[in-house]
């Protein structure tokens, strides 16, 4: 059965009610981490590659990423692993919400703009403007994955 659920939708199955647990109140147009990008204002591509190693981990690269407050990126993401993967960006408790909402429901689909799934081989992007200054994450929340490494950090200086 395929599901498609936002991740504003995914915080008030796991917490019960997104808004009192901090969650991005107005949806993903107003998300702590930032806003969907246009494409014609992105200032640069970052290319994240998604993989398994031979022993078993999983991993981005890169798994660190600096950008500025306001700066509109376009992320390049590509499977090169043997498995599906996802690409998520987010602030790291609904990272977590997010994450124990797939690990129940392993199958759902994604519709959200700062989220990107994968099959082994495919690329896609995702474009997005950071409106606040501090430390978020991207992960991959198949169950398993963030666990064997798939996650990193994304630093949003001040300009």
């Amino acid at each position: 059965m395929k599901i498609s659920l936002t991740i504003t939708a995914l915080a008030l199955l796991v917490a019960g009610n997104a808004f009192a647990a901090g969650s991005h109140a107005g949806g993903h147009d107003q998300m702590k981490i930032g806003v969907p990008g246009k494409a014609s204002k992105a200032t640069r591509t970052i290319e994240v590659i998604m993989k398994e190693t031979d022993d078993g981990d999983m991993l981005f690269e890169p798994n660190t990423i600096q950008v500025k407050k306001f700066e509109t990126v376009r992320f390049a993401v590509k499977n090169i692993g043997e498995l599906e993967h996802e690409f998520v960006l987010d602030e790291h408790d609904n990272i977590m919400m997010h994450k124990a909402a797939m690990e129940k429901m392993p199958e759902m689909e994604h519709d959200d703009p700062n989220a990107v799934r994968l099959i082994e081989g495919t690329d896609g992007e995702i474009i997005w403007t950071f409106t606040t200054a501090g430390t978020f994450e991207f992960a991959c929340l198949i169950p398993g994955h963030y666990e064997s490494g798939m996650k990193g950090k994304i630093q949003v200086a001040v300009k």
